[in-house]
């Protein structure tokens, strides 16, 4: 009997922004092991728990390889041509009846880890023709967006820290070595850490909980959650006492304005708010302005809250103030094969063109903040959403208030999931449309190459073959996209292949032509397998800044704005009781990997955390079962005592309460824990933006 020979492919891991470099060594339909790419010039062997899962997902029982229909006998396998008609004459009639925009669009992260589906969403958007589309950039990252568009003219005009190069790292609300970066991609991240502190530098970590990263820094501070705006604005106000080094970036009287509107948020009041003692707070700026390279970065701590925009601002500023934007060591801008932003280009953003039928939440880029979506559902009236799109989310457990989420999908008259599993979104679904796995198709990573640390390239060649009766997500949209023009009698232009996209992209780039040839290309990609090293980030902005003026708009007016709702704010008592709060795991990513044996294995993540404190106050013991309750909702789980967290917080994972009817995960439904988000609060947003708050949730905590 003769044995398969063993093949190597090499390509990144799609679970996480890290995209570190894989070796997967297969035989016939078999995976024989899965490690680090030794060779990757990026992350030079590195790869997290996260990545052996990709074996699980590729073989997961529960992964949907045909449509499934939902009937009165429960979900049936129909065919791929009988699914495009159903789903295209459904929404069509809907449209007909109420109107084009009674139909939505819901997109969830793993979007920008599949460039399949980045590159032919379009199609079949073009041919729904709705303008009302939601994705999770209002869950997570849309202050960061808003910001570089409000101050740099793009919303992809985002600065990177250097964190190769730099001195001096003050990390305000994020964790690294649990998330591997976010808006950051950095493989390897704790060596790179490390690697400051190796060096003389210095990292200082400001969060409510002691997480993984806070336990390795040179200095951690607790704050309360959802205060650090005033932090912020505090340290900008000393900066502003010293010496800056801001201009070449400012014109006119921009500091003078500066210096007015953030006058009132003294060292003395960001104690009073934050816990931080007052002259920690001037340490803080006085040695970020000090040390011969520096940056500020604030992730999903900061981006959720109530005043998330104002503190991405803010992070910019002080980044501005201290000399350390588009500079080495501080923030720099990519330079991205595909991808790259220059002056004049598309897409660079928008804010307040229309907005939410019922709260009135702006619109950015197109699109309406999730927080609006499930009222926009339930709520009756000219302008409903009748029917929803939803691509490769699961807004039910990671929405706000995902109890009255649930309730909204439940109650609409038609629903289409493009997604692999029957979750608990899709459970709602009335037809779901499977794409391949991350195995069986080929990948740019076209995001995560726009936010690393270091320029890069790679092109990851498939894996596994499709099956004959499976479909790519972008022949979904393509084929979803005609059958819908069909139907209202319209032409549609369907898109080649997304490898012949980036291809284009590649040559046509900043790497692609040198002298007359093309230089990168997938072709030249193929050729190296590993991936290819592009160089250090290296200024740019100045060259690339998409403003009418062609500078930094140091203070865009949405900033003045916001700026008197913090001051209203300052005023205001703060509340008594608890605070909820989120955290990460490496293990773990949002709500989508828990079906993988090898990654809930071992101790429970799902447990509340609570300071001793706390509980002697309520009197509960460690391991008991507690009552949490919010403005929302009510959950049972286990507490656990914890010092992590600071007196006054409680955290709670993310992504977690799989046990629910009609689920069909046979792992994940097995596990404990539950959804953190059946308790924050579609009424609490940041509203500027309308981005969720997710961090500084007031709860009440007792024994059950």
């Amino acid at each position: 009997m003769s044995i398969e020979p063993e093949q190597n492919h090499y390509r990144a891991c799609h679970l996480c922004e890290a995209i570190c470099g894989v070796e997967i060594k297969t035989r016939g339909a078999e995976i024989v092991s899965i490690k680090g790419d030794v060779n990757d010039p990026f992350s030079r062997g590195h790869i997290c728990p996260k990545a052996t899962a990709l074996e699980d997902l590729h073989t997961d029982p529960d992964r949907l390889r045909t449509p499934m229909l939902k009937t009165a006998n429960g979900w049936e396998a129909i065919s791929w041509e009988d699914a495009f008609q159903f789903a295209a004459s459904r929404i069509v009639a809907l449209q007909k009846a109420h109107g084009d925009d009674s139909i939505a669009f819901y997109a969830g992260n793993p979007t920008v880890h599949n460039y399949g589906l980045l590159t032919h969403q379009q199609v079949l958007r073009k041919a729904v023709a709705s303008k009302i589309t939601f994705s999770a950039t209002s869950l997570d990252q849309l202050p960061h967006q808003l910001v570089a568009w409000g101050m740099y003219g793009h919303q992809f005009l985002l600065p990177i820290p250097d964190i190769d190069r730099t001195q001096y790292m003050l990390i305000i609300g994020g964790n690294p070595l649990a998330s591997n970066g976010s808006m950051m991609t950095v493989p390897n991240v704790k060596n790179r850490l490390r690697d400051i502190q190796r060096r003389g530098g210095r990292l200082v970590v400001v969060d409510p909980r002691r997480t993984e990263t806070a336990a390795m820094a040179d200095q951690h501070l607790f704050i309360r959650p959802g205060t650090d705006v005033f932090l912020l604005c505090a340290m900008i106000n000393e900066l502003l006492e010293g010496d800056t080094k801001a201009d070449a970036w400012l014109e006119g009287d921009e500091l003078a304005t500066l210096r007015a509107i953030v006058s009132s948020f003294t060292t003395d009041i960001a104690a009073q708010k934050t816990g931080i003692a007052a002259p920690t707070i001037r340490q803080l700026a006085l040695d970020l302005a000090a040390s011969s390279s520096g940056v500020v970065y604030g992730r999903m701590g900061v981006s959720t809250q109530q005043f998330g925009t104002l503190c991405q601002w803010a992070i910019q500023v002080i980044n501005l103030l201290t000399g350390n934007l588009d500079r080495e060591g501080g923030a720099l801008l990519t330079h991205p094969a595909v991808g790259y932003i220059g002056k004049g280009d598309r897409n660079a953003g928008s804010l307040g063109r229309w907005h939410s039928r019922v709260s009135q939440l702006p619109e950015f880029a197109g699109e309406l903040p999730v927080a609006a979506m499930a009222e926009e559902i339930l709520t009756p009236g000219k302008g409903q959403i009748r029917g929803l799109i939803t691509i490769a989310g699961n807004p039910v457990l990671s929405a706000s208030n995902g109890g009255l989420m649930g309730r909204a999908l439940a109650d609409l008259d038609f629903m289409v999931a493009i997604d692999f599993y029957i979750n608990e979104t899709t459970l709602h679904a009335d037809l779901i449309l499977p794409p391949t796995g991350p195995l069986e198709h080929d990948h740019y990573d076209i995001v995560f190459h726009r936010m690393a640390v270091r320029n890069t390239a790679r092109f990851n060649d498939v894996v596994f073959p499709k099956g004959d009766d499976q479909r790519h997500d972008w022949e979904i949209f393509n084929a979803l996209g005609v059958a819908i023009a069909e139907l209202k009698g319209v032409s549609l232009k369907t898109l080649p292949a997304p490898e012949h996209i980036v291809d284009h992209e590649l040559q046509h780039g900043l790497y692609g032509q040198q002298d007359g040839a093309v230089s990168l290309s997938v072709a030249v990609l193929r050729m190296y397998p590993h991936g290819v090293d592009l160089g250090a980030l290296r200024p740019s902005l100045a060259e690339r800044m998409n403003t009418a003026t062609g500078g930094v708009v140091f203070i865009p007016d949405f900033i003045v704005q916001d700026i008197e709702r913090l001051i209203l704010h300052m005023n205001e008592p703060q509340a008594e009781g608890l605070l909820l709060i989120g955290r990460r795991h490496v293990r773990s990513n949002n709500s989508w990997l828990h079906n993988s044996h090898r990654l809930v294995k071992g101790p429970p993540r799902w447990h509340l955390l609570m300071h001793p404190q706390d509980m002697h106050a309520r009197g509960i013991h460690d391991g008991a079962l507690v009552n949490i309750v919010s403005r929302t909702g009510k959950l049972q789980t286990t507490v656990s005592t914890s010092d992590e967290v600071m007196p006054g917080v409680v955290s709670l994972p993310h992504g977690w309460g799989h046990k629910r009817e009609g689920v069909m995960l046979s792992i994940a439904s097995t596990q404990d824990g539950v959804s953190a988000n059946d308790l924050t609060d579609e009424r609490l947003t940041d509203a500027i933006s309308g981005n969720a708050v997710f961090n500084g949730v007031p709860v009440e905590v007792s024994l059950a």
